[in-house]
């Protein structure tokens, strides 16, 4: 070119995109917040796989103490069960079977029970229980004398009578009726019955 415009010299100018520095700036960031959350996340599962937690380190060595529940002191102690020897049973048969009361009654009698009257159910019962049998009493035997005589027929219906009186129960045998439970059996669950396992309560610190 001539003229007024006419380059001299032996330097020229460079011509290039001009700077974008909007865009190197949000790159930075975007860089630094990656690397933070990788950082976070990292701690997270170091965290996980070693069994802390923030809130637990941060609370100081006790709050990583593992809470599991206790026995009640109460639940400690055999259930106050009557013995068998204690409790007076009156062996009654409902069903069109001769002789099955006093079989029964005798077992019983070996089994440690005593022995009230043997005979046929009254009218309400006779011929109508259609199950193994019934255990029948006053309603303080529900959870003392009926638990231990359900020990040796556990199929049988349980009944309580508010106006009956004593401490003596029925065992009426039903239509379903082929024994008592077997002995060794029996004898398992009336020994659970007198020693409960404990009754969780709540959490216990174990620190």
């Amino acid at each position: 070119m001539g003229g007024q415009y006419r380059i001299t010299g032996d330097k020229y100018p460079r011509m290039r995109r001009p700077r974008r520095r909007g865009r190197l700036v949000f790159l930075g960031a975007a860089s630094a917040a990656v690397l933070g959350m990788l950082g976070w996340g990292t701690l997270q599962l170091i965290d996980v796989f070693t069994g802390n937690s923030g809130k637990a380190s941060a609370a100081g060595p006790r709050a990583d103490c593992a809470k599991k529940a206790s026995p009640s002191p109460a639940a400690d102690k055999p259930a106050a069960v009557p013995k068998p020897g204690t409790i007076t049973v009156n062996v009654l048969n409902a069903t069109t079977r001769t002789g099955l009361a006093k079989e029964t009654a005798d077992e019983l009698k070996k089994r440690g029970f005593r022995i009230g009257d043997v005979g046929n159910a009254p009218k309400e019962y006779d011929k109508k229980v259609k199950g193994t049998g019934m255990l029948l009493g006053p309603a303080a035997a529900l959870n003392t004398s009926l638990p231990v005589l359900a020990t040796q027929l556990p199929a049988a219906e349980r009944r309580t009578d508010a106006a009956r009186q004593g401490t003596t129960v029925d065992l009426v045998l039903g239509d379903a009726f082929k024994a008592l439970a077997p002995r060794p059996a029996a004898d398992k669950a009336l020994a659970a019955l007198s020693a409960p396992e404990p009754t969780p309560t709540g959490p216990k610190n174990t620190c």
